[in-house]
């Protein structure tokens, strides 16, 4: 497996600690960026994580700002892009399994290292049901021609 991260400078301690817990996982990382704490503009980051998967250069993208609201509001402007703001596990697994979210958002401020790695654990090993969940992301997908 392979997932792009990224972030602004609000949450670059929690996406670089990501990162590297994935990486000791064995799972390869594409990091977007940001590299410093400077202030940035977190939708050029949300922008280059969901390319990236849009791109088939990852197969999903973790995104983190200080609360993952703006992050996730930038990322799901992008066609093809169901990215999902979590801040629990059962949230996490249920934007996989109901929704097939393709992108993680967290934000740093928010939840804790420990949290963020369960978090994750989880979000990376559910799978989307399909069934009665496909006709709801075939509408959700359908949403973005109208854009």
């Amino acid at each position: 497996m392979k997932i792009a991260v990224g972030s602004d400078h609000g949450g670059i301690h929690l996406k670089n600690h990501i990162r590297e817990y994935l990486k000791a996982k064995g799972i390869e990382v594409v990091d977007c960026g940001t590299y410093t704490e400077e202030s940035v503009d977190y939708p050029d980051y949300a922008a280059k994580v969901c390319q990236a998967v849009n791109d088939g250069e990852a197969e999903r993208g973790i995104l983190i700002c200080g609360t993952g609201i703006g992050v996730s509001i930038a990322a799901n402007k992008i066609n093809g892009i169901r990215a999902a703001l979590c801040g629990d596990v059962f949230s996490a697994q249920m934007s996989r399994e109901h929704n097939n979210a393709n992108i993680l958002c967290m934000g740093e401020r928010v939840i804790g290292l420990s949290l963020a790695e369960m978090i994750t654990d989880t979000w990376l090993k559910s799978e989307f049901a399909g069934g009665r969940h496909l006709r709801r992301i075939d509408k959700i997908t359908a949403m973005e021609a109208m854009r």
